[in-house]
């Protein structure tokens, strides 16, 4: 239980005046060191009630208890949390004030340059720039930055590194001068490991003590939707946009309505040959199905009580797949043996099992002791061997119906997740010429450049050759020298990645990919050459126990060499297939795979080229690997063929779980974690160490395509004036998307196409395609961001009609309606979008279910603001995806049952007023009207989607930004 760089400064530990102070009593460990609490049991004797709710609830109340200071959280406030209902309507929202923040890069470094903008704004109106301050302790991991640029090889992880550097030095930079300006911010160097496993094993403290010797237990908030891995371990966290993190880290409490708590009841054991991968895709698939959006999920029951820790976390870390706010496991004995096996001290663990006991709150409830708003039961010994896919994580697929399926969605259209090709194009199969001299790029004298040469490329602002970034680019994607020229054809496997926060770091499913590894090869088996393969995983700890087993060289030989510690093929960091792969794909539209061990799987998410993704566990990522195909039924037919021409399959090379159950003890050594995190403030491989950053309490904001001052607080004033105007009139319509647009749909990720705005905007700025890096790299650069808002190239904005076989085009694309005009123009929406905010013309969207699903990306918010988007008409959303517009000023809407914008006729050329409840009342009616092109008016009632007073305010001074900014600057 590391404590953060520096100490923390929580509001919590300003003396006040407490409304239940009788409810501070006192504690002893086992050692008979004594600790204060704020006792929920001394609570219950006001409100018994307290004794049956959920576990989750009561470390919330906790906190509002806790935090009890008649300002932001009043006695009403906590009596109406204590009196928690099942069943109640849920009106009132929870003023959460949280015991620290997590960042990954990708979101903190937008975060931090919202604080640095902050600053900024401070020092001009004259004011300290100390006042932005992070109340609480932020943890920041860079985790999202390595590629998968070198595969396959013992020096892959090494070279991907030195590229991490080169590409992302500006960000690594930016990070150094916050973590010299700011007291609470600290940061955890590239190569440690995946946030949420870092958060497990590092930064987790179970327990805080304040000053004044008061225990509370470990909360938070992180922006990454993940962060709900945590959960795993009896931490109330989950993933929240930037936007409201930052309110989190700068004093303010998270405020949400009071949720249902779905009980999830576990029951039996998991059968033989069954993962812990198996039960979370099984878990996924049954909790979407019973509507769990926003809610919070606690598992109880026997079943429960025997799934070991790692597998817990698994569990929790795929809370927003089912959709859940959490997916809670209370702390028990398994909690505690995690603690000792990961490194923490004696004293640590000793308050932290006393506080628990002290509160009541340890031990996983069996049937009957709690209530639920609904109760979920799954028998163990039901799960089967799954994967999930081939577009959605809760799409989960049985083993030996995978092959089935795929063929059956080959020739579906896309509106029943299929792909639209002809049947009989299935088996068809190319061949990949290798081309004796592929011309990428040209030499400073015009000449053409072979692939594999170095190429001249100018880096960032230096206007320097970065050769060696070009030439392992170039060695990164090349088909191997020899051989027959390899054939593909649908279903092929080109991608196979252990990687994500989800499995990699769970020893017994790593564990078992070594061991099927191990049998493979010495079966035989190998994995074809230009599947590209990789091992990411999420702690250093990983290596240590597939070395000290000897399982590593096994994975090693079948192409699975460590790439990088860190977030890669999930999110889209894959890195590139080679250039003959590309053209085979696209030139003949084949439907190939990846098959990998993460927990997203989103079109386009893994690789633009791949339109097929499907999770699995570690070992099936193996085994599929092997198959090259999942067009195999790997239940019946052979994984491959091995020594002799020998058939092998998949039952031969299964480890059993007493095989994996005898290497276990290997992976949690408290020494070896204590030995791994003590190296966190000095990197040994010098690379951090080298990053120097700027100093002083305000930016300097250098010329950068990486780190720009935001735009947010350009019409800043510490007088707020009137409220902003909450009617949209005259507004034409930007996209009308149909159900389950993600963040990454709207949000720009992964890759930066050279002809898309962004990349355009780049090259005009001197950055050549070989140092594009990706949008998640760029984040803190608007103007980049900005141009890939809604750049997707799997987006189908529905107003573009079909073409003449009914297909829909793909890409960031609308119709652009010139004022008179007969006829739109298409256009990029990024283009549309400057037209109309040049004409002051106000636009919307309109979309279907599920709107903005996903990871918890500040910038899916920040980029439809920006685009001058003032309100979004869906038909449901996405928790944080709503909270964030609200965030940024834009308005959520959403359709009444039965409404939709294709019930409603629009076709993209209607004009549209948004008439809200003037007091912008939470979840009140408002009045969408619509002018259609023919001179007809129709009016449609939708319920307005700010759902609290707090929003109500961030909503009204412009956004949750300049709300928190003018509290702290008149404070």
């Amino acid at each position: 239980m590391a404590s953060s760089p520096k100490p923390p400064a929580t509001p919590s530990s300003r003396p006040a005046r407490h409304a239940f102070a009788n409810t501070l009593k006192g504690f002893k460990t086992a050692s008979g060191k004594e600790g204060k609490f704020y006792s929920l049991p001394a609570l219950a004797q006001q409100f018994p009630q307290i004794q049956r709710l959920p576990v989750s609830i009561r470390i919330v109340l906790e906190s509002v208890l806790r935090n009890c200071d008649g300002r932001k959280v009043t006695p009403e406030h906590v009596e109406q949390l204590a009196r928690w209902a099942p069943n109640a309507e849920r009106k009132d929202e929870i003023p959460f004030v949280v015991s620290r923040v997590v960042l990954q890069d990708f979101t903190g470094v937008p975060l931090l340059a919202d604080l640095a903008a902050m600053r900024s704004v401070a020092a001009k109106l004259g004011k300290n720039p100390k006042k932005i301050e992070p109340l609480v302790p932020v943890d920041l991991v860079v985790d999202h930055s390595i590629m998968v640029d070198h595969y396959g090889k013992k020096n892959s992880l090494d070279l991907n590194m030195k590229l991490e550097f080169q590409r992302n030095r500006e960000r690594y930079e930016f990070m150094k001068w916050g973590m010299q300006a700011f007291n609470t911010f600290g940061v955890v160097p590239p190569g440690f490991g995946i946030v949420h496993q870092v958060n497990l094993e590092y930064l987790a403290r179970g327990v805080h003590k304040r000053k004044d010797g008061v225990y509370y237990p470990d909360t938070l908030v992180g922006t990454d939707s993940h962060t709900t891995m945590i959960n795993g371990i009896g931490v109330v966290g989950w993933g929240v946009g930037g936007i409201e993190a930052e309110a989190a880290m700068l004093g303010q409490p998270v405020y949400f309505l009071t949720p249902d708590v779905v009980g999830f009841e576990m029951t039996g054991q998991l059968r033989e040959g069954v993962t812990a991968t198996d039960l979370v895709l099984t878990v996924t698939e049954l909790l979407r199905q019973h509507k769990v959006v926003g809610k919070f999920v606690e598992f109880f029951g026997e079943g429960t009580r025997t799934l070991a820790l790692p597998d817990r976390a698994t569990i929790g870390n795929m809370a927003p797949e089912y959709g859940a706010t959490m997916g809670f496991f209370p702390v028990d004995e398994k909690t505690i043996d995690y603690f000792k096996g990961t490194g923490r001290t004696k004293g640590e663990i000793e308050a932290f099992e006393a506080y628990f006991k002290a509160q009541g709150l340890f031990g996983v409830p069996l049937a009957g002791e709690v209530d639920y708003s609904q109760v979920v039961t799954l028998d163990l010994g039901s799960v089967t061997p799954s994967l999930a896919g081939p577009k959605r994580p809760q799409d989960r697929i049985e083993l030996g119906k995978v092959s089935s399926q795929f063929a059956d969605l080959f020739s579906k259209p896309n509106a029943q997740n299929g792909f639209n090709r002809p049947a009989e194009l299935l088996h068809t199969r190319f061949h990949i010429h290798r081309a004796a001299e592929v011309v990428t790029d040209v030499t400073p004298d015009g000449k053409p450049t072979p692939a594999g040469a170095p190429r001249s490329v100018v880096e960032m602002e230096a206007n320097k050759p970065a050769l060696a970034t070009a030439r392992d680019h170039a060695q990164a994607t090349t088909l191997p020298s020899k051989g027959a020229d390899p054939t593909v054809g649908n279903g092929d496997v080109l991608i196979a990645a252990i990687t994500s926060c989800t499995n990699t770091s769970n020893p017994s499913v790593l564990l078992a990919a070594g061991l099927l590894a191990k049998k493979a090869v010495e079966a035989g088996l190998k994995v074809q050459p230009h599947i590209k393969t990789s091992l990411a995983p999420g702690s250093r700890i990983v290596t240590e126990y597939l070395t000290q087993t000897g399982l590593l060289p096994y994975l090693e030989k079948l192409g699975f060499a460590l790439a990088g510690y860190g977030c890669t093929t999930c999110i889209g960091n894959a890195g590139d297939l080679t250039p003959e792969l590309n053209e085979v794909i696209t030139s003949n539209d084949l439907v190939c795979a990846a098959v990998l061990s993460g927990n997203r799987n989103f079109e386009a998410r893994i690789h633009p080229n791949l339109k097929a993704n499907f999770l699995a566990s570690p070992p099936l990522v193996v085994a599929y690997a092997i198959a090259g195909t999942v067009l195999k039924d790997l239940m019946t037919e052979p994984v491959g063929k091995g020594k002799g021409g020998k058939d092998i399959y998949l039952g031969d090379i299964w480890p059993s779980s007493d095989e994996v159950h005898a290497l276990l003890k290997y992976a949690m050594n408290g020494k070896a974690f204590r030995e791994n995190y003590s190296k966190v403030a000095s990197d040994p491989g010098k690379l951090w160490e080298k990053i120097k950053g700027v100093s002083g309490t305000a930016y300097t904001w250098p010329a950068s395509t990486y780190i720009a001052e935001p735009p947010f607080f350009a019409q800043f004033a510490l007088d707020q004036g009137a409220a902003a105007a909450s009617a949209v009139h005259g507004a034409r319509i930007m996209a009308l998307f149909g159900d389950s647009i993600t963040t990454d749909h709207i949000s720009p990720a992964g890759s930066i196409k050279e002809s898309s705005p962004a990349g355009q905007w780049l090259l005009q700025h001197g950055v050549q395609k070989a140092d594009f890096n990706s949008y998640g790299a760029r984040r803190g650069n608007h103007d980049v961001m900005v141009r890939g808002t809604f750049a997707n190239v799997r987006i189908k904005n529905l107003m573009i009609p079909p073409t003449a076989d009914g297909s829909r085009e793909e890409g960031g694309v609308t119709v652009f309606q010139n004022e008179g005009a007969l006829q739109g123009e298409k256009m990029f929406i990024f283009d549309a979008a400057m037209q109309y905010m040049a004409q002051g013309t106000p636009t919307v969207i309109f979309a279907g279910e599920e709107y903005g699903t996903g990871s918890s990306r500040d910038w899916a918010a920040k980029g439809t603001q920006l685009l001058g988007i003032k309100a979004v008409v869906a038909r449901s959303f996405e928790r944080i995806h709503r909270s964030n517009l609200v965030g940024m000023g834009v308005l959520p809407l959403q359709f009444k049952a039965g409404d939709s914008w294709e019930t409603l006729g629009l076709t993209g050329n209607e004009v549209i007023d948004v008439v809200p409840d003037a007091a912008l009342t939470p979840q009140s009616d408002a009045r969408l009207v619509i002018h259609r092109a023919d001179g007809t008016r129709h009016e449609v009632t939708v319920t307005l989607r700010i759902d609290t007073p707090i929003e109500v305010d961030y909503y009204q001074a412009g956004g949750i930004l300049p709300f928190v900014l003018r509290q702290l600057l008149e404070g």
